[in-house]
């Protein structure tokens, strides 16, 4: 684990392997170890950097704008020595960033993986977004751990997997309320329509067919509207696929990033 100092804050890092770099952007029902069940197969072959986003974890606020955060994980880039091979892989609200990224300095980096995101909310959304904001602010974290955990997952892998539960129950009441109620706002007020159509980088848009949280119409409004993307549903998974199916997360982007065939997931 490692603080990285930018300009105007820091961001807590941790990476694994070598290779062409892969910076993993986790969601915001999550910290970055929502991908300690992958990182050991994509480091086979790969660096694979995983920072906290800002305001998560040991990585310091960057403000309530989703351009905000884009432009604070732009910084990782020269401080990590980080060239223009690394490819990006954001998940939820970190797909979101990656997204922004790509709009905004998509020349320092590769391919772009789009993890359960989209490009704007439902007005269903946002209220939802606002009302989390709201119970946060006003009950802590412990207010909307249980709604994350039905956003997260379908129901049948809640009620099968209660140890992973709990994981990520207390993964998430770590976070800090207030920057956490910042972030759903931001995610509230966020629109990319006018500016999604201009990301250049390479993109394969993925998509957990059961996700509540960013609804498979959304992965394919978001496909339609990024030149040249390509699109892959996976039946039955939720909002964090790499959690409730690792080894299938691993394959859907193995052929895209262009990881050793046949990689397999390591006990971790």
């Amino acid at each position: 684990m490692s603080q990285i100092n930018v300009n105007g804050g820091t961001l807590d890092a941790v990476e694994q392997g070598t290779g062409k770099p892969l910076l993993l952007l986790h969601s915001l029902l999550a910290d970055r170890s929502v991908f300690d069940r992958v990182v050991p197969a994509l480091a086979a072959g790969r660096r694979v950097v995983v920072p906290d986003l800002p305001g998560f974890g040991g990585s310091s606020s960057a403000g309530s704008a989703i351009e905000g955060f884009a432009d604070r994980l732009a910084e990782l880039f020269p401080a990590l020595d980080l060239g223009s091979d690394t490819d990006v892989l954001g998940n939820g609200f970190g797909g979101f960033v990656a997204s922004a990224l790509a709009i905004r300095h998509g020349h320092l980096f590769d391919r772009l993986v789009l993890a359960d995101t989209g490009v704007e909310f439902s007005d269903a959304g946002k209220a939802a977004f606002h009302a989390m904001a709201g119970r946060v602010r006003e009950h802590g974290m412990e207010g909307v751990v249980d709604i994350a955990m039905k956003r997260l997952f379908p129901d049948t892998f809640i009620e099968a997997n209660p140890d992973v539960i709990a994981e990520r129950r207390e993964a998430l009441v770590k976070t800090d309320p207030v920057l956490f109620a910042q972030a759903c706002e931001a995610l509230a007020a966020l629109d990319l329509k006018a500016s999604i159509g201009s990301i250049r980088n390479r993109t394969l848009v993925l998509v957990g067919g059961l996700d509540a949280a960013t609804p498979p119409p959304m992965s394919h409004e978001l496909a339609r509207s990024i030149p040249g993307a390509e699109l892959v549903e996976l039946p039955g998974l939720g909002h964090a696929p790499m959690v409730q199916d690792p080894d299938g997360f691993v394959r859907a982007i193995s052929g895209f990033l262009g990881l050793e065939a046949g990689a397999r997931m390591r006990s971790v």
